[in-house]
């Protein structure tokens, strides 16, 4: 193996293996990597447009029997915190999603033992009656799973009942890496890596828009990420041909403040700044097949999403009116509407407002720009 072919062959879509994609990342130069992630990332989307968007994450519970070590936000059945997000709270966090410009609500939360697939499914009917201009992009298919598993069913159907229920697209949560070992040590509690694709793959033969992350810079090895961006190619070219299925890849650094890994000694965040424009480039470079790279401005700062954006990424990401997660272990980033678009200015490019689909959406003439104190940013 050596550099310059596999670049080549990048450059001309070739799909390269999980080794040849280990041997690019430590054996490239940043430089190099950036050249080919941006020729890349036009052949993909051309032009000079980096997309954002408004929208919401808010949870339908803080209940979770999944006890992941890099969680902070989850409470165990019983707990004195824990809760259940009530219509109520809902309408009034929709209405404050309308207020400043959003159309979309970025729903999920724990693996709660007691709610199985009634509860969501009158949840989303009676929010699409509420606000039939809501576009849900809930759950992820660790909730999927769990959901399948309580009602002794099957991923197509749990996911076709949603569907029908308002469900307009499936978020990539929970993917972390897709690797069984490291699953075993950080997430036991979660699908394995196998039934987050399986889950994915019946969301794209019900012709569900869906989007794939990884989290890294824990306990995983750089093979197990390559792993990982293969298995989602593969997962892609399975796709039937008139699904988007993935249509953005979102990639971020494992956030460690206070998380049960930290204090047991068994991984902390070490992503440079470096690193993680080159897991952007090498991102666009394993995957082909995916067109849209979201770089997570939330967990890296301004600075390094906008080196991001010369080096495959085209997505800025959402602005979010609530987010718990990952501000929980550490994330403290924050964005305006009128933020998001001057940053994306100064690293040489045009904004441009979209929804979920990617499609271009017109600036809200209602929309807010004041920096208020609970408006965080996420991925999706």
């Amino acid at each position: 193996m050596n550099t310059a072919d596999l670049l080549h062959r990048a450059l001309q879509l070739k799909h390269l293996s999980a080794e040849e994609g280990l041997y690019l990342f430590e054996n490239a130069s940043t430089a190099e990597l950036m050249y080919v992630g941006n020729a890349l990332r036009q052949k993909h989307v051309p032009g000079n447009v980096v997309t954002w968007i408004i929208d919401r994450n808010s949870n339908t519970t803080n209940v979770c029997v999944a006890n992941c070590k890099f969680c902070n936000f989850y409470r165990r059945p019983g707990h004195p915190e824990s809760y259940i997000t009530t219509i109520e709270e809902y309408k009034q966090k929709i209405d404050e999603l309308f207020q400043f410009g959003g159309d979309q609500l970025l729903l999920q939360g724990g693996h709660h033992p007691d709610l199985g697939l009634d509860f969501y499914v009158n949840l989303f009917r009676e929010l699409k009656q509420l606000y039939p201009s809501l576009k849900l992009h809930a759950l992820g298919p660790p909730e999927i799973a769990h959901i399948t598993k309580l009602e002794k069913s099957t991923h197509y159907e749990v996911l076709k009942a949603l569907k029908e229920a308002g469900l307009d697209s499936l978020p990539g949560a929970g993917a972390e890496i897709l690797s069984d070992r490291v699953r075993r040590l950080i997430s036991k509690g979660k699908c394995g890596g196998q039934e987050w694709l399986d889950v994915m793959r019946a969301a794209h033969q019900l012709r569900l828009t869906t989007s794939a992350t990884m989290m890294f810079g824990h306990i995983e090895t750089n093979l197990e990420r390559m792993e990982h961006l293969v298995a989602l190619r593969q997962v892609q070219d399975e796709k039937p041909a008139d699904a988007k299925g993935f249509i953005a890849f979102i990639p971020w650094p494992f956030q460690d403040e206070d998380t049960i890994l930290v204090k047991l000694k068994r991984a902390r965040n070490t992503c440079t700044s470096d690193e993680y424009v080159r897991m952007i480039a090498i991102s666009r470079i394993m995957l082909p097949n995916i067109p849209n790279i979201q770089v997570s401005w939330l967990t890296v700062g301004k600075a390094v999403a906008q080196v991001c954006l010369h080096a495959g990424a085209n997505d800025f990401g959402s602005i979010m009116i609530e987010e718990n997660v990952v501000s929980a272990a550490g994330a403290r980033f924050r964005f305006t509407a009128e933020g998001i678009q001057k940053a994306i200015r100064e690293a040489g490019f045009v904004p441009q407002l979209r929804n979920q689909q990617y499609e271009y959406r017109e600036l809200p003439v209602n929309l807010v720009n004041q920096e208020l104190d609970r408006v965080a940013l996420i991925v999706d």
